[in-house]
């Protein structure tokens, strides 16, 4: 007896990223709209005496703001809606300030710098006075400093995500433990979430200190003997973003591990899998996506997505 549609599992389930077969499934069965989840809201500023923004001279001891940059790529790739706050001095109140306009308007809130133990790292203590702090170091490098709570102000509240200031620690961070939660909030299942590891062997040795989780930056290709091989992209300082631009994966070396001789196999997650666009995720009417569903991630097919 042939199968009937009454007896077919659903056509997309709750929580699946929309890809072009999916689009195609949903005009086959004539739907022209879809639910799907709102986007994510996520207010973002650097922290900083020494930033200036691109156009502007630079004086002694002064940097480019280039975390911004970077955090609305990695934003606006993974499908939330990005609000640029700017950058703010290491000022107290003009953080509190900057921090209570931006749990007004946004679900997320991520800051860079300030949550170290320099003097001027004010972060941590103002999330402290408007909120809660759940941690503030991870046994990771780079990426060590980062503060993660909640704040409130004026009848909202949102997460707060306190990256390092360092541009290559503030992008590691971001990968490999907001992007999750950030996931998650927009209604991503777990198998969305997850990020695609693979072996290889390194090409070189890799030096690394047990104790905490290393990410190095590495390129990875296909070797003479048609194996998948792995080589780190010279220095790994934690302010050096050509690491990250020259790259196509990240190198994941185990809190308990030490050095990786060459010819080890190591753990390796593209950038591929890293960056790709997550979109919306189903239940919500609100996509804004162009073209329609192009990345909307769904539950059921039903409602409407009004891009």
């Amino acid at each position: 007896m042939a199968r009937t549609w009454l007896q077919a599992p659903p056509a997309l389930r709750k929580g699946k990223r929309l890809r072009p077969a999916d689009l195609g499934l949903i005009a086959s069965l004539g739907i022209a709209e879809v639910a799907v989840h709102s986007r994510l809201r996520v207010a973002y500023f650097s922290t900083g005496d020494e930033l200036r923004s691109v156009g502007e001279p630079l004086d002694a001891g002064s940097i480019y703001d280039s975390n911004r940059y970077t955090l609305f790529g990695m934003l606006q790739r993974l499908g939330c809606e990005p609000i640029d706050m700017g950058s703010v001095k290491d000022d107290p109140d003009a953080l509190r300030a900057a921090l209570r306009s931006a749990c007004a308007h946004a679900d997320v809130v991520l800051t860079t710098g300030g949550v170290s133990t320099g003097a001027a790292d004010y972060i941590r203590q103002i999330m402290a006075e408007l909120g809660d702090v759940a941690f503030w170091k991870l046994e990771m490098r780079p990426g060590r400093p980062l503060a993660f709570g909640r704040i409130a102000a004026n009848g909202h509240s949102a997460l707060l995500f306190g990256l390092p200031g360092n541009p290559v620690a503030a992008m590691v961070a971001f990968y490999f433990f907001a992007r999750a939660a950030l996931l998650q909030m927009m209604g991503a299942d777990a198998a969305q979430q997850a990020l695609p590891v693979m072996r290889a062997r390194s090409a070189t040795a890799i030096r690394k200190k047990p104790g905490r989780t290393e990410y190095q930056r590495g390129i990875v290709a296909v070797n003479g003997n048609g194996e998948q091989e792995v080589r780190i992209t010279g220095a790994q300082g934690s302010g050096i973003l050509r690491s990250m631009s020259e790259a196509n994966c990240m190198v994941i070396l185990a809190a308990s591990q030490g050095d990786a001789a060459p010819g080890d196999m190591v753990d390796v997650v593209l950038f591929d899998g890293l960056v790709r666009a997550a979109g919306c995720t189903g239940g919500l009417r609100g996509c804004t996506a162009n073209p329609p569903y192009s990345s909307c991630v769904v539950g059921r097919v039903s409602g409407a997505c009004p891009a």
